[in-house]
Order: C-alpha cells, then sequence, then structure tokens
C-alpha cells in the first residue's frame, strides 16, 4: 500500500495539515478523474517498439489459424488424409508444448531482445520451408520447427511489451490479448485468400511478415536487462503448485475441446457445404473461422473484463465451459447442416476468447513463482491438450462418424469442469469480483493503491 504525493483526502478526514478549502462530492470525483488518466494513459499512445513487438505477435498466433482454410487443398493436392494433415497442427503444438518449458531458461541466457529475434527467425525460415515442401510429411516436420521458433517468441513477447509499454502491466496485457485476438482472426482469412492462388501461398505470406517484424523488433527494440537466471528445470518444477496445477490439467481438456473445433471443423463444414450445393474452398473456410476468431478476439478483449469484473474469474470459467459444451454437442448432432455449423463455430469463439482470457488471468493470480515462469509453464501443459487433438480427430470420426470427435470434445470440457471443482481448495480466494467504477475511484481518491 503507498499513499500519492500529495496525499488526497476526503471530506470527512482529519489530518495534520494545515486547513484547506472543503471538498465537494463533485471536485473529489474530479480529482478521481485525473489521478486515474494519470495513472493510466491512453493504450494507443505507446512507444514504437511495443506495436514493433504487438505485430510480430499478432503474426505469430495467425500461425495457428493460418493452415485451417487450406487443409483440404494440401489433402486433395499432396493425396494426403484429413488425419495426416491435422496433424500439421499435432507437430506445431507438440513442439510449442514441450519447449515452452524451457523457454524461460533459454531467455535468462540470452536476455528477451534476442530471443525473440531467434524465435522469429526461426519461424521465417521454417515457414519458408514448409512452403516449398513436397510431401505433407515434410511438411508436419518443418511445422514442428516452427513451433519451437514460436514457443520462444511468444514465450518472451509478452514480458517484452511489459517492459516496453506504458501505462503499467494491465496495458500491457490488453494489447498482447489484442494482438493475439487479431493473429488468431486475420490468420483464417490470410490463409484462405492466400490460399485462392496455392496451398503454398499463406506459408509464404507468413514467412514474408514475420520477416518485417524481424527487422522492425532489430530497429526499435533496444536491449533489456537480462531477466534473473532459470533454472532448466523451473518450468516443470513450477508444477508443484497446486493451484498451478490445477489451472494446466483444467487447460489440457479444455484445449482438446479448442483445437477439435479449430482442426477437425473444416472437414465438415466443407462436407455439409457440398451437401448443399455449396463450393466450400479455401476462401470459404477462410471467412468462417474469421469469424470465429473475430469473435474470440472481440470477447478476449472487451466482453472478458467486463465479466469477471462483475462475477469474478471462477464463476465465469464454469459458465464458458458449460457454455462451450452445449455448443459443440449441437455441432454434434447437427454436423451434417451447414448453417448450423458455421454458427457454431463462430459463437463458439466468443466463449473460447473469455476462457482464454480468464484462465490466463487466473494462473497470474494463483500462484507467487515469476511470472514468466507459471506463464511458460502453464502454456506447455495446454498446449498438450491442444496436439492431441488433431491427432486423434481423425481416427474418431472415422470409426464412429463425424459428429464423434465433437461429443468427445464435450466429454473433455466435462473433465475439465470436474478438475475445477475437485481442486476448487486450491484456488479458494482467487478471482473474486473486483471493485466496481466507483469503488476503484473512491479507492484512487483516498490515495490507496492495489
Amino acid at each position: 500500500m503507498s499513499r500519492l504525493d500529495p496525499p488526497l483526502t476526503t471530506a470527512d478526514e482529519t489530518t495534520s495539515a494545515p486547513p484547506a478549502a472543503p471538498r465537494t462530492r463533485e471536485s473529489a470525483s474530479s480529482a478521481a478523474t485525473q489521478v486515474a488518466a494519470t495513472r493510466a494513459p491512453s493504450i494507443l499512445h505507446q512507444p514504437a517498439a511495443v506495436w514493433a513487438i504487438a505485430f510480430a505477435c499478432a503474426v505469430s498466433f495467425m500461425g495457428i489459424g493460418l493452415v485451417d482454410p487450406i487443409l483440404p487443398a494440401i489433402s486433395s493436392e499432396l493425396g494426403a488424409t484429413p488425419s495426416q494433415t491435422m496433424l500439421l497442427f499435432t507437430s506445431y503444438l507438440l513442439i510449442t508444448a514441450v519447449a515452452m518449458f524451457f523457454t524461460g531458461f533459454v531467455s535468462s541466457r540470452l536476455g528477451v531482445r534476442r530471443t525473440l529475434l531467434v524465435g522469429l527467425a526461426l519461424v521465417v525460415v521454417l515457414a519458408t520451408l514448409a512452403g516449398a515442401s513436397g510431401s505433407v510429411e515434410a511438411i508436419i516436420g518443418f511445422r514442428g520447427g516452427w513451433g519451437l521458433g514460436n514457443a520462444l517468441f511468444i514465450s518472451t513477447a509478452l514480458a517484452a511489451i511489459v517492459g516496453a509499454a506504458s501505462g503499467g502491466s494491465g496495458q500491457a496485457v490488453i494489447l498482447y490479448e489484442a494482438a493475439l485476438g487479431v493473429g488468431m482472426a486475420v490468420g483464417p482469412l490470410l490463409g484462405g485468400a492466400l490460399g485462392e492462388v496455392s496451398w503454398r501461398a499463406p506459408f509464404f505470406g507468413t514467412a514474408s511478415l514475420m520477416a518485417i517484424a524481424f527487422i522492425a523488433i532489430v530497429a526499435m527494440l533496444r536491449d533489456t536487462p537480462r531477466p534473473a537466471h532459470v533454472g532448466l528445470g523451473a518450468g516443470i518444477a513450477a508444477l508443484r503448485h497446486p493451484a498451478l496445477r490445477t489451472l494446466a490439467v483444467t487447460a489440457v481438456f479444455y484445449n482438446y475441446a479448442f483445437f477439435t473445433l479449430l482442426a477437425y471443423s473444416p472437414y465438415p463444414v466443407e462436407a455439409a457445404g457440398a451437401d448443399q450445393g455449396l463450393a466450400i474452398g479455401a476462401h470459404e473456410l477462410g471467412l468462417v473461422f474469421f469469424g470465429w476468431g473475430l469473435a474470440l478476439a472481440v470477447a478476449s478483449v472487451f466482453v472478458a473484463p467486463v465479466l469477471t469484473r462483475r462475477f469474478g474469474l471462477r464463476p465465469v470459467l464454469f459458465a464458458m465451459l458449460g457454455l462451450l459444451g452445449v455448443t459443440m454437442a449441437v455441432m454434434a448432432v447437427a454436423v451434417t447442416s451447414f448453417a448450423a455449423l458455421v454458427t457454431a463455430v463462430v459463437v463458439a469463439g466468443l466463449f473460447l476468447g473469455v476462457l482464454n482470457t480468464a484462465l490466463t488471468e487466473t494462473v497470474m493470480e494463483a500462484t507467487d513463482l515469476p511470472r514468466s515462469v507459471a506463464s511458460s509453464t502453464y502454456s506447455g501443459v495446454r498446449f498438450l491438450g491442444g496436439a492431441i487433438a488433431p491427432a486423434v480427430a481423425g481416427s474418431i470420426a472415422t470409426a464412429f462418424g463425424a459428429g464423434a470427435p465433437y461429443w468427445f470434445a464435450v466429454g473433455a470440457l466435462v473433465v475439465a469442469v470436474l478438475v475445477l471443482v475437485v481442486g476448487g481448495r486450491t484456488l479458494a480466494g482467487i478471482g473474486r469480483p473486483h471493485a466496481d467504477a466507483q469503488e476503484e475511484a473512491a479507492a484512487i481518491t483516498a490515495g490507496d493503491e492495489a
């Protein structure tokens, strides 16, 4: 708790300071507004380095959804099965997950700036090689290396934005979430647009954008002090923390559902469209998943903070997991309806966006571990769930029918809820509803700093 200088006092406070003119409620409100404005400058007034990192973040997250619209085209042109092409997600996410446990160790040796640049350089090279490949096996391999570069970058990007941004860590997190949302939204749209030219074009496009981001960070981001050294096993050791372990296991099952929707859905959407005489190509799939990504972005940045402020983190988590489960069940039942699938995909983006932000915020509140370690460990575990889903969804559909992968996703979400219930003791006191705007203004007026 710290005090502002000079202190602000309310009308009924008594201090040893010399008498001052009486303060009206209006003047107190005005003072609170002025202090809040001083504390929180406009989120748009940021150094150039912050925008360079945010741009690179957006491009990095484009890489996740970029291949969605071109999966059927890769299957067709390279003679690969849907199960094989979905491994483009699995190799990417699996290597990202494993690398996440060790990125804190790497960045503490190389420094934030160098780690960012190494990650970007790997993505540029490996995305280019993936686009030049002649077999689906080669693309799967290069996507794995791409995942390594992505892990180095995204695990360090938030710390870099926090260090460079004005307005405090809260605004830095919003910028990061906004970049994530923009990347997830634009990735499928860009993949669909470029995929109309060739399935190779989205890979080359990503490599080009990442090269621009590399140059921007070289030019705009200064060297920063190296973070405190992190041990090689710090990421794995962090799972000993009960709250972090509960949230990480929850995220494994949640991300299974997330990537079932993202990696598997292009195939039933294309099939349902064909049944209705619609030609669903890369461009059309790109538009569908652009709608999904846009919903995710809006919910992450604008909806999630309102809900968590009003209801608290844990109630929001339970509600969103339940709503996402209902949506996935609708997709399982209506798997042959083009309109129902497209609508459900977009609506699911809203729930996924809130869940992403709420879970990340919960992780940050749940532990006193260094944020970089907690974030990397949590991300590493949750990406494992994302890696499993694309690897098994095709086989499940072949064995049990087109709607079955969605039912498995519903089951995974039920497990996620149960884990949160069973592990509730480890999360006691986390994410209670925040003070509303008037209460926050009163606290600022009294000079209290949360």
